[in-house]
């Protein structure tokens, strides 16, 4: 009788121990994800920082105090933007239509406009500053960094597309992608960016449409140009 009391208090203080272990490993799960949240966190300011030096560091300030002000400013926002981005996904939006086309929400249609919800100081502290210790030329150099100079990428693209742009289209056209621009700087990554940017594109070619223009003939005449040159090219 007492080798069978042995055992089952042997069989108890085994399972014990595993009931332990499973409720330990458990508990542990949420602190990992906790960590990991943090250490990429964490690895992300450091980047931020980088880009932030590198960035007021280009504009060549002979300003200590100001280059510390833009600095400051520019992490600043970048980091508001990035954890607003995180802690807002594109799920926070229900499924459902855009109201203006009746097509089917997209996710990208999703995050774009839960991540439009972040604060308007957010931008506004950032452009305040900016405004303030910066010429406007450093300060469209700076949101051309936001932007990877998408505003000079896009304008040579019209240009192409309309070799006989009127400057009265070009400075419209050019109006429209800065307000892209400066939009779009409050977006974490480039495919929300050139999203916003999509947005901006569409004014432009119906404004040249309203002016004369029909750029659907237009772009498919530049894509017919730029197929012949290939093929000529592969020739020779």
């Amino acid at each position: 009788m007492k080798k069978y009391s042995t055992k089952i208090l042997l069989l108890f203080f085994v399972t014990g121990l595993a009931s332990v272990s499973v409720f330990a490993q458990a508990d542990a799960k949420p602190t990992q994800v906790k960590q990991t949240t943090e250490d990429a966190k964490a690895k992300s300011d450091i980047e931020i920082d980088k880009k932030a030096d590198e960035w007021t560091a280009a504009l060549s300030l002979n300003d200590a105090a100001k280059a510390a002000k833009v600095r400051t400013a520019i992490a600043t926002h970048l980091k508001l933007v990035r954890d607003w981005h995180n802690d807002h996904p594109a799920t926070l939006v229900p499924a459902g239509i855009n109201p203006a086309t009746g097509n089917k929400l997209s996710e990208m249609d999703r995050q774009i406009i839960v991540s439009s919800t972040i604060p308007k100081p957010v931008h506004d502290d950032l452009m305040n500053v900016l405004k303030a210790e910066l010429t406007p030329e450093q300060v469209e150099a700076v949101l051309d960094k936001y932007t990877i100079g998408k505003v000079d990428f896009t304008l040579k693209g019209y240009h192409a597309i309309v070799p006989d742009l009127k400057p009265e289209e070009e400075a419209k056209i050019l109006g429209f992608l800065k307000q892209a621009r400066e939009q779009a700087i409050d977006y974490k990554n480039m495919k929300e960016i050139s999203a916003i940017f999509e947005i901006y594109k569409t004014k432009c070619e119906q404004y040249l449409n309203s002016n004369g223009r029909d750029w659907h003939a237009l772009f498919k005449a530049y894509v017919d140009k730029v197929k012949k040159e290939k093929e000529a090219a592969k020739k020779n």
